[in-house]
C-alpha cells in the first residue's frame, strides 16, 4: 500500500456483486453473443441464493435466439457448503443421447446424432463471497472478480461445448486445457481496464471508479510476482521429482531430505520458499488426477497469456473473428481435437512464453 498507494479496500465498493456479475455477463455477450436472461418463475431451486439463467444466442434471423444452456450461479457462503470456488455440469452438452437398442442382450448400440437430438447443458458456478450488511450488496475484493470472471470461463467451456459424445464434452480434457479457458477470462479484468472502466461503479454514489485508482491497481498487481514465480514453479519441479522415483527409493525414502537435496539441485535461491511444503501439498496427495501436474497452472498461463495477446494485437479485445476462432477451438470442441493441435487451428502456430513473461514483468530479466 505504501510503495504503490493502493489501498484495495477503496476499491471494493466499486466491485460489488451485482456490478460485476453485470460485468461479467456483458463481456460474456461482446465476446461470443450470449444473453443470460433470469429465471424467476422456473423450477424450484436447491436455496434461495441460487440464481437460475437461460443462456441464449441470436440464431440470425430477426429478433430469434436459441437456448445455449442453462446457468446456475451460486455465489455466496453459507453453512456445510463447501469452500472454495468450482464449476459444476448438472448434465453435458451431448449430441447422442437419443440411444436405441435393437435386439435383446445385443452389443451392438445404435446412436442418432441429429441436431434436434442435442442435448443442452446445465452449468452451475459456485463462489463463497460473504453477503453484504443488511440492504448492501456483497463487496469484492480484485481477486474475488477475478475469481468470478474464472469460474465463468470454466462454465463456458461447458455452455459452449459443440460435440457428439458426453465424455468428450466441455471440460473434459486435459487438465492445462481446463484452466486455459478459465485463466483466459480473467485477462478482461486483469490485463485490460476496458471492462473495469465501462462498469465498475460506487454502489452508493454510483460515481465510476476513478482512472488513476485502476492505474495504482495495475501497478501494484505485479509487485513480487518474480518472488511468487519461483516459490510456484519450485513446488511443480518437486512434485514431478518425487512422482518421477523409482518404487525401490520410495520405500525408503526421507521426505525431508528429498526435498533438501531437490531444492539444493534446483538452485532454489536463499530468501525464497516452496509455496506449498510436501506433508500438507493437496495436489501431491489429494488424487491420481493433479498427481505430478502441479505445473499445468503455469503452463496454461503460458496459453492464456499466448492467446489473451491476439486480442490485444488487434487493437479490440473484444475483435469478432478472434473471439470466432477462440470458441470454436478452445470453448466448443471440447476434447474431440487434441489439445495441441486445437490451440494452433485458433492461434495458427503454438504459444509462445513471452506474453506472460511480460505480464509478470520478468521479460526483462529473462533477457
Amino acid at each position: 500500500m505504501t510503495k504503490y498507494a493502493f489501498d484495495e479496500n477503496a476499491l471494493k465498493p466499486y466491485l460489488s456483486l451485482p456490478v460485476m456479475q453485470r460485468a461479467l455477463f456483458a463481456t460474456v455477450e461482446k465476446l461470443y453473443g450470449l444473453r443470460f436472461v433470469r429465471v424467476l418463475d422456473g423450477p424450484p431451486l436447491y436455496h434461495p441464493d441460487v440464481e437460475l439463467y437461460e443462456v441464449r444466442e441470436p440464431t440470425g434471423k430477426d429478433g430469434e435466439e436459441r437456448l445455449v444452456a442453462l446457468f446456475l450461479h451460486d455465489n455466496y457462503a453459507r453453512p456445510n457448503k463447501q469452500s472454495g470456488a468450482w464449476m459444476s455440469e448438472f448434465r453435458m452438452q451431448t449430441r447422442n443421447w437419443n440411444t436405441l437398442r435393437f435386439g435383446e442382450g445385443a452389443d451392438v448400440m445404435v446412436t442418432s446424432a441429429r441436431a434436434s437430438d442435442e442435448q443442452l447443458p446445465i452449468v452451475i458456478n459456485n463462489n463463497n463471497f460473504a453477503k453484504g450488511a443488511a440492504g448492501e450488496p456483497a463487496l469484492l475484493s480484485f481477486d474475488d472478480a477475478l475469481t468470478l470472471f474464472h469460474e465463468m470461463g470454466h462454465g463456458l467451456h461447458g455452455m459452449l461445448s459443440s460435440v457428439t459424445y458426453s465424455r468428450l464434452s466441455g471440460t473434459s480434457v486435459l487438465r492445462d486445457f481446463v484452466e486455459l479457458p478459465s485463466q483466459l477470462l480473467e485477462h478482461w479484468l486483469s490485463s485490460t481496464d476496458v471492462v473495469l472502466r465501462e462498469h465498475a461503479i460506487h454502489y452508493q454514489t454510483g460515481e465510476a471508479v476513478p482512472a488513476e485508482m485502476l492505474a495504482q491497481l495495475g501497478r501494484a498487481r505485479k509487485f513480487n510476482l518474480g518472488f511468487e514465480t519461483v516459490e510456484y514453479t519450485s513446488c511443480a519441479l518437486v512434485d514431478q521429482a518425487l512422482h518421477s522415483l523409482p518404487q525401490e527409493a520410495i520405500d525408503s525414502l526421507d521426505l525431508a531430505t528429498f526435498e533438501r537435496e531437490e531444492l539444493e539441485r534446483l538452485h532454489m535461491p536463499e530468501g525464497i520458499v516452496m509455496r506449498h511444503r510436501p506433508p500438507h501439498f493437496l495436489h501431491l496427495f489429494a488424487s491420481s488426477g493433479y498427481a505430478a501436474m502441479y505445473y499445468v497452472y503455469q503452463w496454461a498461463e503460458v496459453l492464456d497469456a499466448d492467446a489473451f495477446d491476439t486480442f490485444l494485437e488487434t487493437g479490440d479485445v473484444f475483435d469478432q473473428p478472434t473471439a470466432a476462432r477462440l470458441r470454436k477451438w478452445v470453448y466448443s470442441s471440447g476434447n474431440s481435437v487434441e489439445p495441441g493441435e486445437a490451440y494452433r487451428q485458433f492461434q495458427g502456430r503454438d504459444a509462445t512464453v513471452e506474453p506472460m513473461m511480460r505480464n509478470k514483468g520478468l521479460l526483462e530479466v529473462a533477457a
